[in-house]
């Protein structure tokens, strides 16, 4: 659950300022932790039959057809996107390990950092499956606690500083608003363990004595207080001490005691590492069996090496041009990730179980529903212009 997003959550909070950042905070954890609470009752909804994919239950909700056509692009587009997210944010934490631990030496692009970072992946994508990769997905878990961890300690121990200030950095109304925008969107791409908890969920056993969303469920209880204290401190201490002046990304902001943060970029490195390959084998997977059923291709080794090779050459390439991590986030987090995780279990919900009219859980869904379309219409906005703003000054591939 505890993603590389959590390191934009005091930037984002410095374009939402105090009241609305804290309020947005909460209310993301309150309606996601709802909607993840959704998709673990719905998993055995029908008897004798397990949802173990996310489409699965979108074709039962919405149709065969149309379940696949509301359910896979969005998938693909979340999965896509953390890749290319994870792509930026590997290579920027290298380069800030090297630049912490070298200082005097010879500054290095940051585009090869990247390309640094993708030639870990275009070994590591060949490899069978999701159980061949659990020993770096278990030090990708660790290491995101730790990070977090020390983010907001080491931005306590090095205290508020002097000339902080706590007011919108832009300097226009309409410069603040799309900030605002934007912000909604990061905030949004930290919350973002939905599109996989029903493949974990198909992993626990399951009878009708003992259904498997009980144990999960206790999981998702433990995954969520363990978000809270990880998310909230890293938000609300890395604002306090920093105010409007902290970067995208709180490590970099930060930059001692030295070994602390140079350990703490590494620990970035790793867990981005892991959570690249949990979100590039479905898509993996997807591409292959559209090559295979839909194309006639033949299931060889060689086309499982250009297929795997080829993705991660192009979010590579991506990563590369438009290297603009909070921008990013609030594009992909409105876009892709404010509908599987905000509103779409809502709907599911609302077409399966039609709950009672104006009745509780029909207000709830339908105020999850519109806050989550809000959200998706008016992040993407903010993070476009964002990027756009950075491309201005920025000498690609530099």
């Amino acid at each position: 659950m505890v993603g590389a997003g959590v390191l934009s959550l005091p930037y984002a909070m410095s374009e939402l300022g105090w009241g609305p950042g804290v309020a947005v905070l909460i209310l993301s954890w309150v309606i996601t932790l709802y909607t993840l609470w959704q998709m673990v009752e719905m998993h055995e909804m029908v008897p004798g039959k397990r949802f173990d994919r996310y489409h699965e239950l979108g074709q039962h909700a919405f149709g065969e057809k149309l379940g696949l056509y509301i359910v896979v692009p969005q998938q693909l587009i979340v999965e896509v996107g953390v890749c290319i997210v994870y792509m930026v944010t590997g290579g920027k934490s290298l380069k800030k390990f090297h630049d912490i631990v070298c200082s005097s030496c010879k500054p290095i692009k940051q585009t090869y950092f990247i390309m640094i970072f993708a030639s870990v992946h275009f070994v590591l994508s060949h490899l069978p499956n999701f159980n061949s990769i659990s020993g770096v997905s278990l030090a990708a878990a660790v290491m995101s606690l730790s990070y977090s961890t020390i983010a907001w300690s080491a931005s306590i121990d090095k205290g508020v500083q002097p000339d902080v200030q706590y007011g919108y950095k832009a300097t226009t109304k309409v410069g603040t608003v799309f900030n605002f925008f934007s912000a909604l969107g990061e905030v949004a791409f930290a919350y973002a363990g939905h599109n996989v908890v029903l493949e974990i969920q198909a992993t626990i056993p399951s009878t009708p004595e003992k259904p498997s969303k009980v144990p999960m469920w206790r999981g998702v209880i433990v995954a969520y207080i363990v978000v809270a204290l990880c998310y909230f401190p890293v938000a609300l201490i890395g604002y306090w001490m920093y105010g409007n002046s902290v970067t995208d990304n709180i490590l970099i902001t930060l930059e001692k005691p030295v070994w602390l943060i140079a350990m703490a970029n590494m620990f970035v490195v790793v867990h981005v590492i892991g959570s690249y390959q949990i979100y590039a084998m479905p898509v993996f997977d997807m591409m292959e069996t559209v090559l295979v059923k839909k194309m006639n291709f033949r299931p060889t080794m060689i086309l499982r090496f250009v297929v795997r090779t080829t993705y991660v050459a192009f979010t590579m390439f991506v990563g590369i041009t438009f290297p603009f991590f909070g921008g990013l986030l609030g594009f992909f987090g409105g876009f892709a990730f404010a509908p599987t995780t905000y509103f779409l279990p809502c709907v599911m919900w609302l077409a399966i179980y039609k709950p009672k009219k104006f009745g509780i859980s029909w207000w709830t869904n339908w105020i999850c529903i519109v806050f989550g379309v809000m959200l998706m219409i008016v992040s993407p906005i903010g993070g476009l212009r964002q990027i756009i703003i950075q491309a201005k000054t920025y000498k690609f591939y530099d």
